[in-house]
């Protein structure tokens, strides 16, 4: 009854001998044949080993302002070069993933969890509780993001606990919306109707053969929400609503750096928004890798 994934399953062979063929090696193959999703995996790799190792790696503290090396250009002894705390931005730029990406990834965590099960209810049942969820849902996104996010920063405290609750907050409509649509496009599918027909109820219906068949879009849509936290996360942080300084991270190095731009200082703020497109840029090609490997439709 689950079919739709069971059958492209059976389906895939490995050409020239009819074999079965593993997803692993598939995944493999998807690798060779997709360069963009291979390079934008390796970037989300390097971030996510920073997010684990970059306070080991850091060779000065990323915390500790040192008077004697205030505003040094890129040297043998700083890279990156220091900023106007005379703080070494090599150091932070690698550690800042441990907070950005822990945002991002929390907060996206949080509001794929939520928005699939919400999109499953909405999409399933209909009834006048569905029908207020999609309606606030429709409210929420009316609604400039950033915008938004500022006041809810404002609201509940410049915290970084709070930053996370306000991305997986934006983020849960998305998902809804996109669940929700894909649950009513299976829902009246032979399978469904047949767990139906053998007594099944709606919940173990639901959970058990509509959502492992559907989450696969809510899934490769998480990856470009990642990036799009990340970019979030360093927007509150430059305007000073987002982590407070001297946390190493990315927006709020850009914004202490942007102050010497003026001076010919380009480095304190160029290095870290070098590493804000680029992590972006990773998870939006792996978004889009997983986008075309799970829909045989698209595969090459």
């Amino acid at each position: 009854m689950r079919g739709i994934i069971d059958m492209e399953r059976l389906k895939t062979t490995v050409p020239g001998n009819g074999a079965p063929i593993t997803e692993w090696k598939r995944f493999l193959i998807f690798m060779r044949t997709h360069p963009s999703f291979t390079i934008g995996l390796v970037i989300v790799l390097a971030n996510l080993l920073l997010m684990i190792f970059g306070p080991i790696l850091a060779p000065y503290d990323p915390f500790e302002a040192n008077p004697a090396v205030v505003r040094q250009a890129p040297s043998a002894a700083h890279i990156f070069g220091t900023d106007l705390n005379g703080m070494d931005i090599f150091s932070r730029v690698i550690y800042a993933p441990r907070i950005d990406l822990t945002i991002a990834l929390v907060g996206t965590a949080i509001s794929l969890v939520i928005g699939i099960l919400l999109g499953g209810y909405t999409g399933f049942w209909d009834n006048w509780f569905s029908t207020l969820i999609e309606r606030v849902a429709d409210l929420l996104q009316a609604f400039p993001p950033f915008v938004l996010a500022m006041a809810l920063v404002a609201v509940t405290g410049q915290k970084i606990q709070n930053v996370i609750y306000v991305i997986a907050f934006l983020n849960i409509p998305i998902y809804l919306r996109l669940v929700r649509s894909n649950v009513i496009s299976v829902r009246n599918c032979t399978y469904v109707e047949a767990a139906i027909c053998v007594g099944g109820s709606k919940t173990r219906i639901l959970f058990r053969h509509i959502l492992p068949n559907v989450i696969s879009s809510a899934l490769t849509q998480a990856s470009i929400n990642i990036g799009w936290a990340i970019l979030m996360t360093s927007g509150l942080s430059f305007i000073g609503a987002g982590v407070p300084v001297p946390t190493p991270e990315w927006g709020a190095m850009i914004a202490v750096g942007a102050s010497t731009i003026i001076m010919g200082e380009w480095w304190s703020s160029m290095f870290p928004g070098l590493a804000i497109v680029i992590a972006a840029l990773g998870f939006a090609l792996v978004g889009d890798g997983l986008q075309v490997f799970f829909d045989p439709t698209k595969r090459s």
